[in-house]
């Protein structure tokens, strides 16, 4: 049964790493190629921080980070994972393969390949570039809240009840 959930989690990882290595293989740092202009495209780039640029040339803070995260969540899946249901699961894999993604990249080359560039049309905001263990951590993090709240809509349900 674990190993469907680990299945997630190594998707994410072979997926980010090959869309990954199509980026550095065939496009220049810096050059876009426009999919659904000017909402999407693919643009590529290089982050050394953390989200949003954050903390830029702290890799020995993202490695330590990532190897606790990573340890968490590791726990918590063998621990909680069956209480919590499938979706829990699902969301702690893609935590997992988002965040070995990234650490893989940060190991390799001291950097993260970020190539999808999106600007949101109704407010004319451009979003971070961003890559497929990014998507996956930001699934598995909304997947994450939406599964507490619903156990601690259960858990109110149940006090009413009795």
């Amino acid at each position: 049964m674990n190993i469907f959930y680990y299945a997630i989690a190594a998707a994410v990882v072979v997926l980010d790493q090959w869309t990954k290595w199509l980026v550095v293989k065939h496009m220049e740092v810096g050059e876009r190629v426009g999919i659904l202009d000017p909402y999407l495209g693919l643009l590529s780039h290089r982050n050394r921080g953390a989200a949003w640029g954050m903390l830029q040339g702290h890799m020995w803070l993202f490695y330590i980070v990532t190897i606790i995260v990573v340890g968490g969540i590791l726990y918590y899946f063998h621990r909680h994972g069956r209480e919590g249901g499938a979706a829990f699961r699902t969301s702690l894999m893609l935590l997992l393969g988002g965040a070995i993604g990234n650490f893989i990249d940060r190991l390799r080359m001291g950097e993260v390949v970020d190539f999808v560039d999106v600007l949101i049309p109704v407010i004319r905001y451009d979003f971070p570039i961003f890559n497929v263990a990014d998507a996956a951590l930001t699934f598995g993090v909304i997947m994450l809240i939406l599964h507490m709240l619903l156990e601690e809509v259960k858990e109110k349900n149940k006090k009413k009840v009795s």
